[in-house]
Order: structure tokens, then sequence, then C-alpha cells
């Protein structure tokens, strides 16, 4: 017995869900996921286009991080952090070269804030440091300074020994010596500031493990044996900040090396100096976080309140203002940060998005007011193999997408917009390997390695290719070189806005077949669109055992190639305008309308998609909407 039965895909809203959704027809979400979304960017308003390609900006020496510097919507740069170097771009032009201290290895935990025009950058073994541009865009790396009056610095302290070693020094003033009573010194402390005695100093040399040397910039009041002294939190010896941020006019330090559940707030206004004085209100505030088990800090973000993500737990820090007095800290969730890489939660429309501790879950920290609390939904629930262990993240404002780049070279991505309820995710891949991205106003960049070398490229709705590159020559030509790197490569090429598909670049040159002037070429990259597996009507009393798409509608935007595959292997769909009865079949023209289309056979397994989109083709492509009429038996 056969019937007809009707499937409607209005949006894409639901994204690519996980295998383990493909019998949850009763689920809402079901009529408006995927199966699979490759190269696609989903709309919040529900449809999708074939992704933007990548346009060649630079070749770079090693491996970098991206990160944006944005002192004004005017004033945008692209920090290129390599090994113990920094690249500076604006509007896509390299402008200068500094060096810094971190390692590529210890670029992967890097943890950075911007103020105006200074970026301020900390990682738990490197001291930390302050990037700066002035006026003339002139760009200088160097470390913090803190607020120092009367011969004290006021970095943070802190007594690692808890009165529990004692230490005499030689005198009062100029260069003396400590002594322990027991070997407690190494070299590392040398560096190290010491507060004994009412007064303060440098630790310059290491003599023995129970004697240094010490240079006084605070006259001690005495000389007298004491227990009660405190060694700067921040050295060689203890380590450095692991992360930063700005909240309530304060500079916020979350953790070190070795205090990793501590949290310092500077003076109000004054940013770098930590003086906790007497506890008056715009005084520095130091303290720790105590629970049932060590938290060790991961980010610090300033909201609504200043969230704080450790690596068991996610907590609130309140107070209105933060005062020595007031503030109070509040454990709300326990899922726990993701440390491998320090990556930085995003705020997006009033939530901050985090990655959990096991590295496969975004999850939505967000503030409920009938709870007064925080939760943290997971947003990878219906698409849980969509993430594995993530090495950078960043979010597109203007298109309410967030960049998830993982270790095994792609990039998954999700189209948000709380408000509609909007969380689609969808897959992003390259001929080589995404390894970060960053957002400078409105361009996304990413670092790629493509044959063991490495590459800055953009997002360019001007290509719709990878390594894109644009040529253009006064008298037209059929050769075009300098394509070394792309030896042996088949590259895509739209020469004088015509599609002449692939060509192999041979002794660093393509070929074409006719003369041209104007030529975008780059790697092909391929868009894939597959709907879930139709869902029958449950309430049919005998399981399917066929299905046949009789016809299906799609509706195209702005679209200049349409390949698809209805069970009969891919094939291009010829498209012309409502207005002309002429096919596209030379420069490339844009479609906007509805597609009919009839298909012939049966589709035995049920579980296959009814359709499937699959093109490689150098075009734009977006798909609105889907109608299908299906036939069971």
């Amino acid at each position: 017995m056969n019937y007809n039965s009707v499937s409607v895909k209005t949006n894409f809203t639901s994204g690519q869900l996980s295998s383990n959704l493909f019998g949850r027809g009763d689920l809402g979400i079901y009529a408006n996921g995927a199966r699979r979304l490759e190269n696609v960017n989903i709309y919040p308003t529900g449809g999708l286009s074939r992704r933007k390609g990548l346009k060649l900006v630079e070749g770079i020496a090693t491996q970098s991080r991206l990160i944006s510097f944005e002192f004004n919507t005017e004033q945008t740069y692209l920090l290129s952090f390599e090994n113990n170097s920094m690249r500076v771009y604006k509007n896509q032009q390299f402008l200068v070269s500094l060096d810094t201290p971190w390692t590529a290895e210890q670029l992967k935990n890097i943890n950075f804030t911007q103020s105006a025009d200074t970026l301020l950058v900390v990682h738990p073994d490197v001291e930390p440091q302050q990037i700066s541009r002035n006026n003339n865009e002139v760009w200088t790396v160097g470390k913090w300074d803190f607020f120092s009056k009367d011969g004290f610095v006021y970095c943070p302290y802190y007594n690692y020994y808890q009165k529990k070693e004692k230490i005499t020094p030689t005198g009062t003033t100029g260069t003396i010596q400590l002594n322990a009573a027991n070997p407690i010194f190494d070299s590392s402390f040398i560096g190290s500031r010491i507060r004994i005695n009412g007064g303060e100093g440098k630790i310059s040399a290491y003599n023995t493990p129970n004697q240094v040397i010490l240079v006084v910039s605070k006259n001690l009041d005495n000389a007298n044996i004491s227990d009660v002294w405190e060694e700067s939190a921040f050295s060689p010896k203890r380590g450095y900040p692991i992360s930063v941020t700005f909240h309530q006019d304060r500079m916020v330090i979350g953790g070190a090396r070795s205090l990793p559940n501590h949290l310092w707030l500077s003076k109000s206004s004054d940013l770098f100096n930590f003086d906790i004085g007497k506890g008056l209100d715009d005084e520095s505030i130091d303290f720790s976080i105590l629970s049932d088990q060590v938290n060790a800090i991961i980010n610090v973000v300033s909201t609504r309140h200043l969230l704080v993500f450790t690596t068991g737990a996610e907590w609130m820090v309140s107070g209105e203002p933060l005062t020595p007095v007031s503030i109070k800290l509040n454990r709300q969730t326990n899922v726990g940060s993701y440390n491998r890489f320090s990556l930085s939660p995003q705020n997006i429309d009033g939530a901050t998005l985090f990655l959990s501790k096991n590295g496969k879950q975004l999850r939505e920290f967000l503030y409920t007011d009938v709870e007064q609390a925080y939760q943290a939904r997971d947003l990878t629930l219906l698409s849980s193999d969509i993430i594995k262990n993530p090495t950078d993240i960043t979010y597109h404002q203007d298109e309410s997408a967030l960049y998830v780049v993982l270790d095994d070279g792609t990039v998954s991505c999700l189209t948000s917009y709380r408000v509609e309820e909007v969380n689609a995710w969808s897959k992003l891949r390259t001929q080589g390997k995404f390894l970060s991205v960053a957002v400078i106003g409105d361009d996304v960049y990413f670092c790629i390695e493509r044959n063991n070398k490495f590459y800055i490229e953009v997002m360019d709705v001007g290509f719709q290719v990878d390594y894109g590159c644009k040529f253009s020559k006064t008298e037209p030509s059929k050769i075009f070189d300098s394509l070394e790197i792309l030896e042996g490569k088949s590259v895509a090429i739209i020469a004088d806005g015509i599609n002449i598909g692939e060509l192999k670049v041979i002794n660093g040159c393509i070929t074409l077949h006719e003369k041209a002037s104007n030529v975008v070429l780059g790697l092909p990259y391929e868009h894939i669109i597959e709907p879930l597996p139709y869902v029958v009507d449950a309430a049919k009393p005998y399981p399917p055992k066929a299905m046949r798409v009789i016809n299906s509608i799609f509706r195209l935007m702005e679209t200049q190639s349409f390949r698809i595959n209805l069970g009969q292997g891919y094939f291009d769909v010829p498209l012309k305008n409502p207005q002309s009865n002429k096919h596209f079949d030379a420069t490339i023209k844009s479609f906007t309308g509805d597609v009919q289309l009839n298909a012939l056979g049966w589709i035995r397994d049920v579980s296959k998609p009814m359709w499937s989109i699959k093109s490689s083709t150098p075009c734009a492509f977006t798909l609105l909407s889907v109608i299908s009429d299906v036939k069971i038996k």
C-alpha cells in the first residue's frame, strides 16, 4: 500500500545534529536540523550559504596565534604571535615585527585583555607583558610596571611559608644578607622582592640555600629575626599570572602558577597598584577561592558580575561596587573549564560561552533572574560530536557566528541568536589545517597550515576559493605564474567573470585556453548539505519498505551554481532568470527563485538522505527552504 507525504524544511536553525538523534523525529528541532553541513554559513533567519573563500594575506615562517587589537572602529589591527616574535597587520598590510618572550609552545596558554591602546598578556611561566601603540602607530613590548612609591613596589605579595620559616637580615639599608634558619633559597629567588621588618628590597644574588643578597629599596625598621615576611607573588621562583581582565575600574588577576586559586583586584582607578592598605573601599582586594577542592583559575571574565572559571567549577564575584568589605564569592555550577589551551570565554547576547574541561562541550553561562544564579546549558547536546580538543575560539558579532578551531584542523561554527533560540552548528574544512582564528572588524582571519607551510588568510566575499589570489594584467594573457606553492595542485579558476573549471599548476604556472585580463584562482573547497533521514508517520501500522521523492522545490537566493544528487548521482542544475529563457552558460550571474526537480527510482534504505547538495564550483550558493513530495510504500 502506497501513500504520499510532504516534507517541508523552512530553515536550518538547528544546524548539524548528531547521528544518535536520527530516530527522534518527534523532537521539534528535527524539522530544522540537518545530517551534514560543511563549508556553509547558517543565517539566524534560517537560510544557509556556501561560506566565503579565503584570500591569501601573507605567508609566515612558523605557526602563529592570531589576536585582535581594536583601538576603535577605525583603528583595528591583527596581531600574529609567533615563536618569540609578533607581527602587526592593518587593513591586511604588514606594519611591523617585534620581539616577544613567548615560545611557540607557550603561545597555547597565553591569556590577554585590552584597555584602550594597551594589550596585557600573561603566561604562568613568563613575566607579564604589555603591548602598546601610540598615535603614530609606534608599537612597543615591555614588562608590567607596578606602582612604586618611597621604595615600596605595590605588586601582590604572599607569605608562601605561612610564618613557618624565619629569616634574619644582616642590616637595614643598602646591600644586605638574608639568612634563613632552614635551607629554603635557590637561584630562582633572584629577582624576587621581599618585605620584612617594615622594609623592602629585591634579591640580587644567591649564595647558599640558607643565604641570599638583598638590595634594600625601603629601609628596614630593624634587623631582628622574623617569620612575618612576604615575597612577591609573581617571580621566577613562584611563576606569574594565569589570567587577567578589567572589572569595575580595577585590574583583576586570576590565579598564578604557585597560587592557582588566588584572586587579586587592584586599587580602583589605579590598575597597577595592588596596595591592600587598611582595607578602604578603593584599595586592593586579595583573597583565595576556598572550597572542597583546589579550583585552579583558568579565566576571569567581566560581565554584569565578575565571573571566575576554574578547573572544577564556575564562580560569581559580586558586590556593588566591589570593595574589600562588600565583595562576595559564590559557586554557581560545577562544570569546570578546558585548560589544555587558554581559550577565553566569549560574551554573546548577554551570555558567556565557555568550553568544558573535557573539551567536548560548549556551555552557555547565563544569569537567570528567577533563580538569582547562573546556569550552564550545554549548547552541544544535540551535536555531541561537533567539538573535540579545541585550540582556538572567537566570536563574530555581525554574523552571530562563533568559530571554534579544533586540533584536527577543522573549524566548528555555531550560529547563535539566543532571542530566537537559534543554535546551529556547521563544519568548515580546507585543503590543509586551520590553526588559529581572530575577528578584526568585519573580517575573519585564520592561520592555516598547507603542505607544512603557514599562511594568514582572510574570509572574503569576492573569493569562492581558498588560498585565493587575484591577478590583473593590462594585456590579456594565457599564462599566469608565481604559483610555485601550488605546484602540482588543481586550482579552481574564474577568468574575466567566467568559471573555466580546474587546471593543474605546472612549473609554477597555469595556462588558460583563452586569454584573460582578470583571474581569481585558488584551492577548491566543497560545500555539503544533507537533510536528516525522512521520518514517516508514526501512526501508520506498518514500517516503510522504501520511499521515492516525486518532486522537490528548492528555494534559492543569489545562487550561481547548483549541484545535487536526488538518488541517481550528482548533476548540475541549469539555472535561468524568471525574466529570461536563457540559461547561464557564460559570465556568471545570480539566480533567485524556486527550482523544481523530479526524481526517479525508489530509495530502499530509508536511513539515507532524500537529497544531497555537494559542489566545489567556485560560485555563490544560498538555500532558503526545501519542500518535497514523498511517496512511501
